[in-house]
């Protein structure tokens, strides 16, 4: 089996020591980038599976690179930058961005949303090739081609943006949505007076499909930004309730 291949994108030689030798210790391949145009060529010459993004290069932001690799590519990026306004959380994650880790970090944490998001690029390599209509995560299974869903075997009456709405984080699995992606690909908009009602439709379905909706297993929320939908075992612990 390969081994997964990780672009690190990091200015700071400490940060790049640091990060590069954790992921040696893993038994991950690295390459690495110092700026933004070795960034981008790193990235569509050799194609790694997961691309760990500092925003604040020397040439470029990475805001930009996040834009330009998603113009070619799905491939997950995780940001680990020393920004911390939700603002600028919102904007890479708007931009493509798949994770955001801010500075400073532990190594624990930062290989935990790196399975994360190998995890997703084997789920997506899974369903490409068997090209799925039916999705299964823990005990929740979604029927896409029946429009049907179903809890412990038992099916789930959903309104038609409850499922419209599952469906969107189910397909994005691993994957931080913000509220105006949401908004846009729900009801084709991004006005930030909607959220309320984002969140009262969340909330709603987090009913049916949660086994305790006070501890969502499924749908965790990530204050001020967003959503995910996590694997059944990612959410065992420290997924977070509505807001």
């Amino acid at each position: 089996m390969n081994k997964p291949q990780i672009l690190v994108v990091e200015d700071d030689m400490a940060v790049s020591n640091l990060i590069s030798t954790t992921l040696e210790t893993q038994s991950y391949q690295y390459h690495t980038a110092k700026n933004g145009s070795e960034a981008i060529l790193e990235a569509a010459s050799y194609r790694p599976d997961v691309i760990l993004l500092d925003l604040g290069l020397p040439d470029m932001d990475g805001v930009d690179i996040i834009r330009k690799v998603r113009s070619w590519s799905s491939m997950p990026i995780i940001v680990v930058s020393a920004r911390s306004e939700d603002r600028d959380k919102v904007e890479a994650l708007d931009a493509g961005a798949d994770d955001y880790l801010t500075k400073p970090f532990s190594v624990d944490e930062l290989l935990a949303r790196l399975r994360v998001a190998l995890r997703r690029v084997h789920y997506d390599n899974e369903k490409q090739n068997a090209e799925q209509s039916v999705y299964e995560n823990g005990a929740l299974k979604i029927d896409y081609a029946a429009g049907c869903v179903y809890r412990d075997g038992k099916e789930l009456h959903l309104t038609p943006i409850e499922y419209r709405l599952l469906c969107l984080l189910s397909r994005n699995t691993g994957k931080v949505l913000t509220h105006n992606y949401i908004l846009r690909e729900v009801w084709g908009n991004t006005l930030s007076s909607d959220t309320p009602s984002l969140r009262v439709f969340m909330a709603t379905l987090r009913k049916k499909i949660e086994p305790v909706p006070s501890e969502p297993r499924y749908i965790q929320t990530h204050v001020g930004i967003g959503y995910r939908m996590l694997r059944q075992q990612e959410g065992e612990n420290g997924a977070k309730g509505e807001e």
